[in-house]
């Protein structure tokens, strides 16, 4: 799942970053609105949720919240604000906020709130992901795979979790390698041409290593798929 945080307290702003990335998201964290509209206008990424401080310099968080609205865009948004006055609410949650989130906060209440405007979006994937043989168990990191003598459950680590979630989300589906690379690395890490490859080659070692067919195939000069004949 990826996360588009926007908050220009720096420290803030890591923390949540850190918390998100050990909870499995992928997130790509910016400073002001019109850095998060460009990323929201990218064909590149698709975002499951966005958390957007109100107070921000260039946009605002209440007006990137109007513009994303205004386009149509359905993106649950969670506002963060140390406004906390009851018409401070209602005016965050009439520019089209979903929730909103008063500054102090911990950290267990802000993963609780993006759970529930998870399970409100039609993005949200329930805790366990199946596609014929294989099922994915997002709370314990492992692949469960059912046509081997006998069952394997595989660990997996958390970019390979990531590519097989992403890829069993769209079943049958080619997906440029380009596609999966913007996708499941954040903006700041820039990964190298070639990373998508190098893991996929991981994930199919690592599957043989229990005596699993990988379902995952390369097609050439497209990308790859998740085959459901496997």
């Amino acid at each position: 799942m990826r996360v588009l945080l926007v908050e220009d307290e720096a420290d803030l702003g890591l923390a949540i970053k850190q918390v998100l990335v050990s909870e499995k998201y992928v997130v790509d964290w910016v400073l002001d609105g019109s850095q998060a509209w460009h990323c929201l206008e990218s064909q590149w990424t698709d975002y499951t949720v966005a958390i957007v401080d109100w107070l921000l310099p260039e946009m605002s968080g209440l007006q990137l919240c109007q513009k994303l609205r205004l386009h149509q865009k359905t993106l649950p948004v969670l506002m963060l604000t140390a406004l906390g006055q009851p018409e401070n609410r209602v005016k965050g949650l009439d520019a089209g906020a979903d929730d909103y989130l008063v500054k102090p906060f911990v950290m267990e209440e802000l993963l609780a709130r993006l759970r529930a405007l998870q399970r409100r979006s039609p993005q949200f994937q329930p805790q366990n992901l199946q596609v014929g043989f294989f099922s994915v168990d997002y709370a314990n990191n492992a692949l469960s795979v059912t046509n081997t003598q006998p069952p394997q459950t595989i660990p997996l680590t958390v970019k390979e979790f990531q590519i097989l979630t992403y890829l069993m989300q769209n079943p049958d589906r080619i997906i440029a390698g380009s596609k999966i690379r913007h996708q499941l690395w954040d903006l700041e890490e820039e990964p190298i041409s070639n990373v998508v490859a190098a893991q996929m080659r991981l994930l199919r070692r690592k599957l043989a290593s229990y005596g699993c067919t990988c379902p995952i195939e390369t097609i050439p000069g497209q990308g790859y798929r998740f085959n459901t004949s496997v």
